[in-house]
């Protein structure tokens, strides 16, 4: 087909329209934002469709600074989305507001007769709340449930031992008792008051209306669509397509028209402009390419280059001696770490040089370390197991990250429940080495970040959490379960030998001794002992006050910042400028971020050939657990595996599996209950875990 030279004009000339039209970006908030960044390939994979939250916080940052994304639309649905992960979006909204964006939030129903207090909280961070005309308005309030499973093991003849310091590290109450504790009912009310404060408080703001008359709608809601409007609830009853329209018809605005006209030649006016849509997360795609061209890379590099050389002269052979093997990466100019040593490929490679930050406005960095999942020693080989946070994967990349000079401070994004006590101190004292290079590192808590989570975080300059993110649970548990009874059940019999006065203490098979449990009890006193004692210092407090907020119990942002354990209120934003400003780099530059480590395909597939380089951060893919007779034969080959393995684990994790269920993860900790346990959600993964008190909703 051969094209006019008209046509060619009117295509030149529609997409240079295309190229200045105002964007009106779209936002799918219909489920959950992912958490991190994927380990290992073939979760990338399965998670390449889904929106993280960084993408979506930073779009908004982008967006608020372009003159022609002017115009937010959000879907908003009942996403499961923890409270904290609602108020990094809801700031990351406020955000595009302030710098003269309006947004729209429309949602077919928030909640179909059901609980949609936490999605219609989301909403209230926009300018208009649209709602479908069939649409509720579950604006029910807040609640928490938990599980009570001491009935169930007893007719199965499952027997629990377990110790906990101290009351409210209730974690073990699931197993052992039929209804709340005191202690565990005050924590849990706490939790639900303290969240329910925030919504009502942000719907009130939000909405014009007084607390009290907001916390009456919650009493009569569900409301209909109508009746949610007479309330002053939600702004507009439409569908998708008049939101639309109404969101297109602003954006052709005078805001949109600025956009559209500059720099179009003449190619048409305003009026014949139509606005682009655009998703966030391909905004900010779009945007990171634009920044990266080689052209604007080409102009920094020409205008960095007279401070580079100065930087060389002055440095001398010095200089090159810390360049280093380039495992953190190539640096921007002034960096220092993109020339090569010897002792990348020689056998000295595992010395370790930590070199001070360079800090040049120009080509400084924030390393971004995330740590999502339960904390664990070794990253699982397991494909498809979910995250971890790896002490062995977290330090590695403190470590590299310590060794490039382009890096001047570290954000550590914890996202977790907790788990292992050696690997939590692992993590602990490689951010405090890493902090003895001159670097602050700011800790930013997601959703979670309690028990070992918490104590991950103790390592940092500066403690950032949501209002609503769950922490603190400085306590312990440990202990086993005992199949006795359930395998005699089943005609299932068992002998034993042992060469060692303790040798089966973890055996599921029998119950402890009074010696054993001796032994447990220390575990559990030592353990705690050194949680508060390092909380104590971390925080500046006594051991007596350490102690009283301690004890095992859960705190929401919002009341950790209260009693010291949390230094600021927000989420990964402020935590990335924070560490920015306390690297001593100009306020007015935009924090550039690095998430480390971000190895290469090369990377995830070589073996490293020391423990500081970049590969050593890497999660190998490799089929582990998976290449087990356990796992091919299904999950009734892992239950067989549990009974017939050697030594079982505890609760605590500090056992392990013998025979085919060795390898297996679940099992270290459950043995022939470990596929029951990983579905009913119970704790797995070691003694410094936060209860599994449910989620806000």
């Amino acid at each position: 087909m051969v094209t006019s030279p008209r046509q060619a004009v009117a295509d030149v000339q529609r997409l240079a329209r295309r190229r200045v039209a105002p964007v009106i970006l779209e936002l799918d908030l219909t489920s959950d934002l992912v958490e991190g960044v994927p380990t290992d390939p073939l979760t990338a994979a399965v998670a390449h469709r889904r929106v993280t939250l960084r993408e979506v916080v930073d779009g908004l940052r982008r967006a608020g600074e372009d003159d022609r994304a002017r115009v937010l639309v959000a879907h908003i649905g009942a996403a499961g989305m923890p409270l904290a992960r609602v108020q990094e979006v809801r700031d990351a909204v406020a955000g595009f507001r302030a710098r003269g964006g309006y947004a729209y939030a429309y949602a077919d129903t928030f909640g179909e007769f059901g609980g949609g207090t936490v999605p219609y909280y989301l909403a209230c961070a926009f300018d208009e709340i649209w709602l479908a005309p069939p649409g509720d308005l579950g604006l029910t309030g807040m609640a928490m449930e938990t599980p009570f499973l001491r009935d169930a093991l007893d007719r199965l003849g499952v027997s629990v031992e377990i110790g906990q310091r101290h009351e409210y590290k209730n974690a073990v109450n699931t197993l052992v008792e039929r209804d709340f504790t005191p202690a565990h009912r005050e924590a849990l009310e706490r939790i639900v008051d303290s969240c329910s404060e925030q919504v009502v408080a942000a719907v009130a703001a939000s909405r014009g209306l007084p607390a009290e008359r907001v916390r009456s709608l919650i009493d009569e809601a569900p409301l209909t669509g109508e009746a949610a409007l007479a309330a002053g609830l939600v702004d507009r009853i439409g569908y998708r397509d008049e939101v639309y329209d109404r969101a297109r018809s602003r954006a052709r605005g005078p805001a949109g028209a600025a956009g559209g006209l500059s720099g179009s030649g003449g190619a048409g006016s305003s009026d014949d402009v139509e606005p682009v849509l655009m998703y966030v997360s391909a905004y900010r795609r779009t945007s990171v390419r634009r920044e990266e061209s080689p052209v604007r890379r080409a102009r920094a590099f020409a205008a960095a280059l007279p401070a580079t050389v100065l930087s060389a002269g002055q440095a001398g052979d010095a200089g090159r001696r810390h360049a280093g093997d380039g495992a953190g990466g190539p640096a921007g100019p002034g960096g220092g770490s993109a020339e090569g040593g010897p002792s990348g490929a020689g056998s000295g490679a595992g010395a370790s040089r930590e070199v001070p930050p360079d800090l040049d406005p120009r080509s400084s960095v924030i390393a971004l370390v995330h740590g999502t999942g339960p904390v664990v020693l070794a990253p699982s080989s397991t494909p498809f197991g979910g995250p971890v946070l790896a002490a062995q994967t977290v330090a590695a990349a403190f470590r590299t990250a310590a060794r490039d000079a382009s890096v001047a401070a570290a954000v550590f994004r914890v996202d977790s429940p907790g788990g292992s006590y050696v690997a939590s101190d692992v993590v602990r004292r490689e951010i405090e080495r890493f902090r003895a290079t001159g670097r602050p590192v700011i800790v930013s808590m997601g959703a979670v970040a309690a028990s070992g989570g918490y104590f991950v975080a103790l390592g940092g300059d500066l403690i950032v959490a949501a209002p609503g993110t769950l922490t603190g649970s400085i306590g312990v548990f440990g202990g086993k379960q005992v199949v006795r009874d359930l395998l005699g059940k089943v005609g299932i019999g068992f002998g034993a030998v042992a060469a060692g006065e303790n040798a089966l203490m973890m055996s599921p098979r029998r119950p402890f001794t009074e010696a054993e449990r001796a032994k447990l009890e220390e575990f559990l006193d030592r353990v705690y002992a050194d949680f508060v004692a390092k909380v104590a210092q971390a925080r500046g407090m006594s051991p007596e006050e350490a102690h009283e907020l301690a004890r095992g119990r859960v705190w929401t942002g919002a009341d950790a910042h209260r009693h010291g354990l949390v230094d600021e209120l927000g989420g990964l934003s402020h935590a990335i400028d924070l560490a920015w400003s306390r690297a001593g780099l100009p306020a007015g530059e935009t924090p550039r971020v690095r998430v480390t480590p971000k190895p290469s395909v090369l990377d995830r597939l070589r073996v490293p050939k020391s423990s500081e380089e970049a590969a050593a951060a890497a999660v190998r893919p490799g089929l582990g657990a998976w290449a087990r007779p356990a796992a091919l034969l299904g999950a009734a080959a892992v239950l067989r595996a549990g009974v017939v393995g050697g030594g079982g684990g505890g609760v605590g994790g500090f056992g392990g599996t013998g025979g085919l269920a060795e390898g297996w993860g679940l099992a270290e900790s459950w043995g022939a209950l470990a596929p029951l346990a990983a579905r009913a959600g119970l704790p797995v993964h070691g003694p410094l875990l936060m209860p599994p008190i449910g989620r806000v909703r």
